[in-house]
């Protein structure tokens, strides 16, 4: 075998495992996408007795772009009181989800939800779509949408919970 033919060899064989390692498609397959639900769930009982914020997001959704620095701003004004917050990412493609977070970033877990597992299980009726669990682990409201009005209600209903007792 020659140099030339060896290197060429080497060339192909790289390529193909490169395409393997960053293919969109590992994202999607079973072994990444199965334990969501068990994820979110590790999430929910490792935070149980405290308020948890559960958003659902994707790069195209233009009020998610409002809504991060939002949360990000209420974990670092209310973690200390018991807020949660936690992300699942709904994108198909993780180098979408990845641009975003790379211009917005996220101070809290993201689940990786490319199957919609988990909004299914939810029922999801648009995005960006939430839910907040008080302290007791249920699931008290469920929202949809976010602009001004709302992210003064959500703050609200969260601060309302953070002062329950119920720890």
């Amino acid at each position: 075998m020659t140099n030339s033919t060896m290197i060429k060899n080497l060339q192909i064989c790289a390529l193909v495992i490169a395409s393997v390692i960053f293919s969109q498609s590992l994202w999607a397959n079973d072994n990444n996408t199965v334990n969501t639900l068990e994820l979110l769930e590790q999430q929910l009982t490792s935070n149980k007795g405290d308020v948890i914020y559960v958003d659902f997001w994707a790069s195209w959704c233009i009020p998610c772009r409002q809504s991060f620095p939002w949360m990000n701003n209420l974990k670092a004004k209310y973690q200390a009181d018991g807020l949660t917050i936690v992300s699942i990412n709904l994108d198909h493609s993780r180098t979408l989800a990845d641009a975003f977070l790379a211009e917005i970033p996220a101070e809290f877990p993201v689940i990786f939800d490319p199957k919609g597992l988990i909004a299914r299980k939810y029922q999801l009726k648009g995005m960006p779509s939430s839910f907040i669990v008080d302290r007791t682990g249920q699931i008290v409201s469920v929202h949809v949408g976010f602009n001004q009005q709302k992210k003064i209600a959500y703050e609200k209903e969260i601060n309302m919970l953070l002062q329950s007792k119920n720890r």
